[in-house]
């Protein structure tokens, strides 16, 4: 019988091969400066992809369950649709993606959320079932170190938007027993733990009362606080609350993108950073550049006016309509920009308070040149490495400051419950 550790080892140099042969990113110019800029590139680029394997990649954010409850597929395989399975993960070097649990706005009007949630937790253990010698559901940083060692993708579960909860704080606890580390206390629309950036009703101008209690018993139960999607009066008094560091698993920086919520500003930063926590970027171009979030908003506009009053047109005439549209028009941002986010997170608040948080499987055709898919990060670090980011610095953002606030919520957790 092969040695496992071979076996891993002899894995990880294979999908270095290869993806090295697709690595394609580099910096051009002219003449012989551009010759001497290409060498530096090619090296950067050897050294990026060379990092994504060496060190664990984690994500803040991705969509694969509620992509597979529309379309199954077999992540386990090279899948025809999507941003992420296994073959493409192992390309950029992928180890611990935070699978959403996405609960889709509606379901607070409707009932059912819960449940629904619980169906998408389904689909993750449906995966690792499936393929227990490539996924692993993980639920500490602990965890998520052994598989990496086992040559495992661990699959930790973060929970998008709060309305799972109902209005039973028993549930926190719940759902943390089923995997969730972290709940994005909202989405789209007001709920009732706290108003939404996207929603103008302004419900609970914050947090309701009950969202105040479920602020605190997250951090009694050890489930991180994530602030994406939440209003900006709702994250002010969230930071008054916590009594552990918080994180925005898929938000980028508002300084790229004036006057819009649901990006965070400056002095947002600055204050997530005060208390320790990490602002995870958040790949798609309308959250990267102001240039992708006009010509997506004059997109909606001229199909709205296209549409209107042709009353024989199905939705799948409307949405095939867009879908060519916005392939002509849409401007998408690149790599670079992704990078400029990152340098500004850290000119504000230091390195030890910006990671990854790509929303793959969750923004649609809206990605940046360079990083399409997940088989796509070492792009990103060779850009940082050109930067001038350090092998530390880089693995800070690869895991090592999300992992700081996972641990840290569960020790402040087991000081709370210790001493209640």
């Amino acid at each position: 019988m092969s040695n496992p550790l071979d076996t891993v080892s002899n894995m990880r140099n294979w999908f270095l091969i290869s993806s090295l042969a697709i690595f394609s990113y580099c910096s051009s110019g002219s003449s012989q400066q551009a010759n001497h800029q290409s060498m530096d590139s090619i090296s950067f680029s050897q050294q990026a992809v060379d990092l994504a394997q060496k060190f664990i990649i984690t994500d803040g954010h991705i969509d694969v369950p509620y992509r597979l409850n529309k379309l199954m597929e077999d992540v386990g395989a090279r899948t025809a649709q999507g941003d992420f399975d296994y073959v493409r993960a192992r390309q950029g070097g992928l180890d611990a993606p935070f699978m959403s649990i996405y609960v889709p706005s509606s379901y607070q009007e409707t009932g059912g959320a819960k449940a629904f949630a619980e169906s998408m937790i389904g689909l993750v253990e449906g995966v690792v079932s499936k393929h227990p010698d490539k996924f692993a559901i993980a639920r500490s940083p602990q965890e998520v170190e052994d598989l990496f060692g086992r040559g495992l993708i661990a699959l930790p579960m973060g929970m998008e938007n709060g309305a799972p909860l109902e209005d039973d704080i028993s549930n926190v606890q719940y759902f943390y027993d089923m995997g969730i580390r972290y709940i994005t206390l909202t989405h789209a629309k007001d709920n009732l733990i706290c108003d939404s950036s996207y929603d103008t009703t302004r419900t609970w101008n914050g947090l309701s009362d009950y969202g105040e209690m479920v602020v605190r018993e997250m951090n009694r139960v050890g489930v991180m606080i994530d602030v994406s999607h939440v209003s900006d009066s709702a994250f002010y008094q969230v930071m008054k609350i916590t009594k552990a560091p918080v994180i925005a698993s898929h938000s980028s920086c508002r300084h790229f993108t004036p006057g819009w919520e649901r990006n965070m500003s400056d002095d947002m930063i600055r204050l997530l950073a005060a208390n320790g926590g990490v602002i995870q970027i958040n790949f798609g171009s309308s959250f990267l550049d102001q240039a992708s979030r006009q010509s997506s908003e004059q997109i909606n506009q001229h199909v709205d006016q296209w549409q209107s009053g042709q009353d024989d047109l199905s939705p799948e005439d409307i949405d095939q309509y867009k879908r060519n549209y916005h392939q002509k028009h849409f401007i998408y941002s690149d790599v670079a920009r992704v990078a400029d986010h990152i340098d500004h997170v850290v000119a504000l608040a230091g390195i030890d308070h910006v990671g990854l948080g790509s929303d793959y499987d969750g923004v649609g055709d809206s990605l940046p040149a360079g990083l399409k898919d997940v088989s796509q990060y070492p792009n990103l670090i060779a850009e940082l490495l050109e930067r001038g980011y350090s092998e530390e610095d880089i693995a800070k953002i690869c895991y090592r400051n999300v992992f700081r606030v996972w641990n840290q919520s569960a020790d402040i957790a087991a000081e709370l419950q210790s001493s209640s």
